[in-house]
């Protein structure tokens, strides 16, 4: 794992996007299609704003699949993960190759639908986050690290409707669904690269805990340090408990 801390939120989400064009061109250059996972959040605010406003990536050769949605929310909700992506990702790439998860349809058809393509062909490059509780997706701990389901059906915790609160997405924690559909950690790991945007002081136990803790169901991210090829971009605020030794540069 290779963990760069940058100055601010906006400098990690721009280092990451540079990232993340460079690798796509990469795989691009030697094949027709690209494979990639989205995540949503505040935290892939700035990383989305920089990635898409990067020239010369062919988003018509760009295939996505969506990481994680609440059950029970519609597309018009502020807090919809397939609301937040079709307007900062999608229509502004103008890509159409796209497999949003839809949390007002039955699960179990969802999940098994969009799974069989998720498994059709290997996925290239994952974007993630690092939730306040260390989740990775919506894969809260204890984490399932064994099954080998694509997506999956999760009881959120109470940690994880919080941080939806007070990031603004939902008034109160009452209104935060308590399930959501969630691509399985052994499936995030079978990406070929991963790299990860985790800014602000929130997230800084968490970090502190997946980066240098045990690798453990208790710290979910923490098993992005088994996988050969992560990238994780902080920033001061998200870094500030760590280790020197842990921090590759600045």
């Amino acid at each position: 794992m290779y963990v760069n801390v940058l100055r601010s939120k906006l400098d990690a989400g721009e280092a990451a996007a540079r990232h993340a064009a460079q690798s796509l061109l990469r795989v691009l250059s030697h094949s027709e299609t690209v494979r990639i996972i989205a995540a949503t959040g505040a935290s892939q605010l700035d990383f989305f704003e920089s990635l898409t406003s990067t020239p010369g990536i062919d988003w018509q050769r760009v295939e996505m699949f969506h990481l994680d949605e609440y059950i029970g929310i519609p597309t018009t909700h502020a807090a919809s993960f397939r609301k937040y992506l079709m307007e900062r990702f999608i229509r502004k790439t103008g890509m159409t190759r796209y497999h949003l998860l839809d949390g007002e349809q039955n699960p179990d058809h969802v999940i098994r639908v969009i799974g069989r393509e998720l498994k059709s062909a290997p996925v290239d490059i994952a974007f993630v986050g690092i939730g306040e509780n260390g989740h990775l997706a919506f894969n809260d701990p204890p984490a399932d690290f064994d099954t080998d389901e694509p997506y999956l059906v999760v009881e959120l915790d109470e940690a994880c409707r919080w941080q939806q609160v007070t990031e603004g997405w939902f008034g109160t924690i009452s209104e935060v669904p308590l399930r959501a559909i969630s691509m399985s950690v052994k499936q995030i790991l079978k990406a070929k690269e991963i790299i990860a945007t985790v800014p602000g002081s929130r997230k800084a136990r968490a970090v502190k805990a997946c980066l240098e803790g045990e690798i453990s169901p208790l710290a979910p991210a923490s098993i992005l340090r088994r996988h050969p090829n992560t990238t994780v971009y902080l920033d001061t605020e998200s870094a500030s408990l760590l280790a020197e030794t842990t921090i590759r540069s600045t």
